[in-house]
């Protein structure tokens, strides 16, 4: 079997689909079921991760990457490549298409949050992510909550729906004693719905009682409408105290993650939510917003808070820090949680969410 895969999210900086993409290719290179199938990697310029060319072909298709990219010049050059199916990991699909498509789509934000997107990409995303769910053999997606959403805003059928979750590959970790004095880390892009500013405002009386806290944060600013991170800062006065890089090398990640005692992802939304399980497999326990998803992904193994109480996310913050017992408590639970994230296994399953589809 010839399976094409839209490669883009791994151009460039891959974060999210890219990281999730790159999890499955790890394990498809390696394992003895995948080594039948052939596979074609479509992308607009060259990747930024190593793969065997043996086991995937790259094409580059010029262009910018967009949606005219995607519904117009990759479907003209894979038609030359006689796939069997195509592998579509990032929401959308070709529309015009003779072959069989899996679609992957990761959360309905846009469907769900229309505020949160300006009006031309909002209507964009969820005419061509309903039209590529219904013209797909199946979708895939990654936790029950999505599932929900996407019977109830798409109206797609239970049947055709399949939950495989990530797995969880977090950066190597190096250990450190600079965390000492405690360190607040957040990863992730940076939308309105993950509450950025309320978590700066959460750290904030923690920073002045204990001055040599610190909060890091990485990620790239995606906020619609736009919020300056920057001002906010300032504006606690915790110029000394948070640092913010839109992106970092896996190794630099790695030891933020070895450094930090705590976690902080107050995000009202999401499908799966990678980072605060990555989080959680390097030692470093979250607080969370209390969602159907926060609670289905992380079980016990994290401290939840009401959306917009800032108080209770101040001490919940303080507990991850001093509170050994809190720590323990939530570390205990983790081995539990984080053994329902396997690469293997998603990349198992997937592959044969493809097959079944020929």
């Amino acid at each position: 079997m010839r399976i094409g895969i839209d490669a883009r999210e791994l151009c460039g900086r891959p974060t999210g689909v890219g990281r999730y993409l790159n999890g499955l290719l790890a394990e498809w290179a390696v394992d003895n079921r995948a080594r039948r199938h052939e596979f074609v990697l479509y992308a607009p310029e060259a990747l930024a991760v190593t793969l065997d060319a043996r086991r995937f072909a790259t094409r580059i298709v010029p262009g910018p990457g967009g949606t005219w990219w995607e519904q117009v010049r990759l479907p003209a050059v894979a038609a030359k490549d006689h796939l069997d199916v195509l592998f579509a990991p990032a929401y959308t699909a070709p529309l015009l298409r003779t072959v069989a498509t899996v679609v992957v789509i990761h959360d309905l934000s846009f469907a769900a949050h229309p505020e949160w997107f300006g009006v031309r990409e909002g209507v964009r995303r969820r005419w061509l992510s309903k039209q590529s769910a219904e013209r797909a053999q199946a979708v895939i997606t990654v936790s029950q909550f999505s599932r929900r959403e996407l019977a109830e805003q798409f109206g797609v059928a239970d049947s055709k729906i399949h939950v495989i979750p990530h797995g969880i590959t977090p950066p190597p970790v190096t250990t450190s004693t600079a965390n000492d004095h405690g360190k607040v880390l957040y990863v992730g892009s940076i939308f309105n719905r993950r509450r950025v500013p309320d978590l700066i405002r959460a750290f904030a009386p923690i920073a002045r009682q204990h001055p040599q806290t610190s909060l890091e944060i990485v990620g790239d600013d995606r906020t619609f409408p736009h919020q300056d991170l920057g001002t906010f800062i300032a504006l606690e006065g915790l110029t000394a105290n948070v640092r913010w890089r839109k992106w970092i090398a896996d190794r630099e990640l790695g030891e933020l993650y070895g450094s930090a005692r705590a976690f902080g992802f107050l995000s009202e939304y999401e499908g799966f939510g990678l980072t605060p399980l990555e989080a959680l497999a390097a030692g470093v326990p979250s607080v969370l917003l209390d969602t159907a998803v926060a609670r289905e992904t992380c079980g016990e193994a994290a401290l939840f808070v009401r959306c917009g109480d800032i108080a209770a996310t101040t001490r919940a913050l303080e507990r991850l820090l001093f509170d050994p017992a809190t720590r323990a408590r939530i570390l205990e639970a983790a081995p539990s949680v984080l053994a329902r994230y396997s690469w293997p296994r998603a990349a198992r399953e997937t592959l044969a969410v493809i097959e079944g589809c020929v």
